[in-house]
């Protein structure tokens, strides 16, 4: 059984499910991922969900507001071992029901090339490729998402 959490930054099973993203975000883009990592830092942010698969931390994801209207998608990630099982949808359809809680009425999020499933999980649940923003203009490894939420 699935239980989904609503958690902070702070939550170690968050910082694990974390660590364990950067590792495989690594091994798929090496060194040109090192350019990431300033825009992955997640602290002090009280929008964390947490999925957990019997008991065991299963994946997770946050958003952080992008502007007045929109909160980004980030950290989403689920264990391997448990890909494939719905939980990623779980969370995702959490976070999105939390950020219209709070107001928001789209999501946008950043995705790699190089994660041809993952751009398929989102587009599957109506995310849209948009032009790139923010710090990924002109980043051909990078692709801009979006969805309205109400």
């Amino acid at each position: 059984m699935t239980k989904i959490v609503r958690s902070t930054s702070e939550n170690r099973d968050f910082q694990e499910l974390v660590s364990l993203l950067d590792q495989e975000l690594d091994s798929r883009y090496g060194i040109v991922q090192k350019q990431y990592h300033q825009y992955n830092r997640i602290v002090s942010l009280d929008t964390v969900v947490i999925a957990y698969q019997d008991g065991q931390a299963a994946g997770s994801g946050c958003f952080k507001a992008f502007d007045a209207n929109s909160v980004e998608i980030k950290r989403m990630v689920v264990k391997p071992d448990l890909r494939g099982t719905g939980i990623a949808e779980k969370i995702l359809l959490e976070l999105e029901h939390w950020a219209v809680e709070k107001g928001y009425t789209q999501a946008v999020l950043e995705t790699g090339k190089k994660q041809p499933e993952a751009i398929r999980f989102y587009g599957r649940l109506g995310y849209k490729t948009i032009e790139n923003y923010g710090q990924y203009i002109g980043n051909t490894n990078s692709i801009c998402m979006a969805k309205q939420l109400v």
